[in-house]
């Protein structure tokens, strides 16, 4: 069974904050009435719907895409059911899962359930993060459009980021099962950003 996993880019996505500027635009550029083909022109911020972010993003001289590893991006992941958790994910929400050195964790919450930005989605705090460092996790994937909210100095993606822990946000889990799956996860191949749009599918 193969699940995508992944948002659809149209002019309704849900975006960040609701930001006018984070809102995709579809531009054609050409039509068959007048030009006998018919070519659309995109114009979206990085990090649109389900996206790989790179540590350049909250780290100054940071690494980029130029260093993304597709060994991280395609094996085995655990989905982890945290839809009790109505705030935020801890370390002692962690720590009730078996979590092991080089697992890739995606997080089910509450914001697979909704298609339109939540300002008080779930969020990872810094103690989890911490713990996922010193697990030895290889990434963790989140069903929201931030692993963190609103935490000073952006701590949650300088840890992981810092440890070149992958990270996956708007991930889409509403059907998916707390289990095991093999994951492929492919970000647009663009050269020296901190971060790329992803298709990412489950097979179970």
């Amino acid at each position: 069974m193969i699940f995508d996993v992944s948002m659809s880019i149209d002019k309704n996505i849900q975006v960040y904050k609701n930001a006018d500027e984070k809102t995709p635009i579809f531009k054609t550029i050409a039509n068959h009435q007048e030009n006998n083909y018919h070519e659309t022109k995109l114009m979206m911020n990085l990090h649109t719907g389900t996206h790989v972010d790179y540590p350049l993003h909250m780290i100054k001289e940071g690494k980029t895409s130029d260093t993304e590893s597709l060994n991280k991006l395609i094996g085995f992941c655990k989905v982890i059911d945290f839809t009790d958790c109505e705030e935020k994910i801890s370390q002692a929400d962690l720590e009730k899962h078996q979590i092991e050195a080089d697992d890739f964790l995606l997080f089910k919450t509450k914001n697979s359930f909704t298609d339109k930005f939540i300002f008080d989605f779930t969020y990872l705090d810094s103690s989890g993060a911490k713990y996922l460092k010193e697990k030895q996790v290889r990434g963790v994937g989140t069903d929201g459009l931030g692993i963190e909210r609103n935490q000073k100095d952006h701590n949650t993606h300088k840890i992981l980021l810092g440890a070149d822990i992958v990270i996956i946000e708007g991930l889409r889990l509403k059907d998916i099962q707390p289990k095991k799956y093999q994951m492929y996860c492919l970000p647009l191949k663009i050269k020296a950003v901190e971060a790329n749009p992803a298709r990412v599918i489950l097979i179970d």
